[in-house]
């Protein structure tokens, strides 16, 4: 306690002479020897943190000690059996020799990982990163313990994702958990994992996954790159670096893949592509993406081939009806009427008679109620979301009717698309295909089909023109490549698809044996 009275008294004065100070200018300065100006220099920079503990030893009675560690990221019954309890007690090290050398005194302690370090900085960064720092009187180096120990979620499934066939597992936001469970599945020296820190004040660690020998060395250079240009103060979740990373930032098509399942992460990684693994966050990235990729679902490749490619094409198709549907039904009873059979045009116009406004309000007004209860359903709780948003939609949707708001058709139209857009196995591309849908909307009412089609021209003109991390986005179709056909409309066999993508496994293309190959 005489120490801690002593770093006390002097506490103030190094206070005045420190303000003006920053850590990375004090950063690189070697620790003096003297427990108490140390110590100071290190609570210095945790001033007002109330989360910052630390507890005064004396060894054998001769040499004063401090440890000090964050609340919340250390197990503090470990610390007391691991360290605390070996440092009390007749230590043979201290005891054998006047002065040990710091590597002696590792040797006595029980921790399993038990380092040392020489400077302010490391000291700071190993605060905050968990561990337990250890200061001795006399000594200019310090040691950090790893008993890391912090509350965090049980691996659950993908809630994003639905998992009708396959593992039934997801990302958590424990990075080390989310590593293993990839590491779990490709149990080869060839997998790859290199960490970095994002965020100046964050601190996030983000670490890049691939399998030497089959990705690109250009991918992973640009990948590598784009990362450490990053500058921000804080990484919250991947989402931050989707925004910061992707070639193409403006374009609503999503040109990165986030996702929660580890085994569709790992079946990209066999393919050649990139996964960015972000601590704190339950969705991996994967680079680069094409948009076929984004149709195409894990569940694809776990079943029998041929139900797998009558869901693509009802995929495809629905992308059609997402996209169009409510724009063709504008253009139709604005401006081509006489597309319509004669009895379908009289059912048309007679439910739209006591209707107020022109289709393209009505298809709006309809629309736009639709994206609120789909958006009232994911706030709400999980139990009552699903519930509210489809009978909301039902009763809505109805009373619409027979007010003489909406017509009967559009009702069924928007349903029809809503449900069409739930259809795709990525998220964000549904994002895209709502947002695009609105746009359709407008250039239907204006030109009515010479406008549906100038839209899908942009459309494909845009995604022809988009690349993710150097990978055409249309590929293998734009430009074409018939031997990767086998896995894009149609779900070919196994044995069909003996080779990766060449647009990113160029590397190693074989990954079938030719054995294997049915005839």
């Amino acid at each position: 306690m005489k120490t801690l009275r002593r770093i006390k008294k002097l506490y103030s004065t190094f206070q005045n002479q420190n303000r003006d100070k920053t850590l990375e200018e004090k950063g690189n300065d070697q620790l003096s020897g003297f427990l108490q100006e140390d110590f100071l220099q290190v609570k210095h920079y945790f001033e007002g943190a109330s989360d910052f503990k630390y507890r005064e030893l004396q060894i054998n009675s001769t040499y004063s000690a401090i440890i000090f560690y964050l609340d919340g990221l250390v197990g503090i019954e470990r610390i007391e059996l691991n360290v605390i309890t070996p440092l009390l007690k007749n230590n043979n090290a201290f005891l054998n020799n006047p002065k040990p050398t710091i590597e002696t005194i590792i040797e006595e302690l029980s921790s399993a990982q038990v380092k040392q370090g020489e400077t302010l900085q490391e000291v700071i960064n190993h605060i905050l990163l968990g561990d337990t720092v250890l200061l001795i009187n006399g000594y200019k180096q310090f040691l950090f313990i790893s008993e890391q120990a912090w509350e965090k979620r049980s691996i659950e499934e993908p809630l994003s994702e639905a998992v009708v066939l396959g593992p039934r597992e997801g990302f958590t936001e424990n990075i080390r958990t989310n590593t293993s469970m990839i590491r779990r599945r490709l149990k080869t020296t060839k997998l790859k994992f290199e960490s970095i820190q994002i965020g100046n004040l964050s601190q996030t660690e983000v670490v890049i996954t691939y399998l030497d020998g089959i990705a690109q060395h250009s991918i992973i250079e640009e990948v590598r790159s784009r990362l450490n240009q990053i500058n921000i103060d804080a990484i919250e979740d991947s989402g931050y670096i989707v925004e910061l990373i992707e070639d193409h930032p403006f374009s609503v098509f999503p040109q990165i893949l986030q996702t929660e399942r580890p085994d569709r992460v790992v079946g990209n990684l066999l393919e050649g592509r990139i996964g960015i693994i972000v601590e704190n966050s339950p969705f991996a990235l994967v680079v680069p993406v094409t948009f076929f990729q984004m149709m195409s679902s894990p569940e694809d490749y776990y079943g029998k081939f041929i139900m797998a490619t009558f869901i693509r094409f009802i995929r495809y198709l629905f992308l059609l009806v997402a996209l169009l549907f409510p724009s063709i039904y504008i253009a139709v009873t604005t401006f081509h009427q006489e597309l319509l059979p004669t009895n379908l045009l009289f059912s048309v116009a007679a439910s739209r008679e006591k209707v107020p406004f022109p289709a393209v309000i009505e298809a709006l007004l309809m629309e736009i109620t639709f994206e609120a209860l789909r958006e009232a359903g994911l706030r709400l709780p999980r139990p009552i979301g699903s519930t509210v948003s489809i009978v909301g939609a039902l009763v809505i949707g109805q009373a619409a009717v027979e007010a003489g708001i909406v017509s009967a058709p559009l009702v069924i139209v928007v349903s029809t698309t809503g449900i069409a857009s739930f259809m795709f196995p990525s998220y964000t591309l549904t994002g895209a295909i709502r947002l695009l849908r609105f746009l359709m909307i407008f250039l239907s009412a204006t030109l009515g089909f010479y406008g549906i089609l100038l839209g899908v021209f942009f459309i494909l003109v845009h995604l022809v023109q988009l690349r993710s991390f150097g990978v055409p986005y249309l590929a293998p179709v734009a430009p074409l490549n018939f031997n990767n056909l086998k896995d894009v409309f149609v779900r070919a066999p196994w044995w069909r698809m003996n080779e990766r993508p060449e647009q990113t496994g160029k590397r190693n293309l074989r990954r079938l044996s030719p054995r294997n190959r049915k005839n």
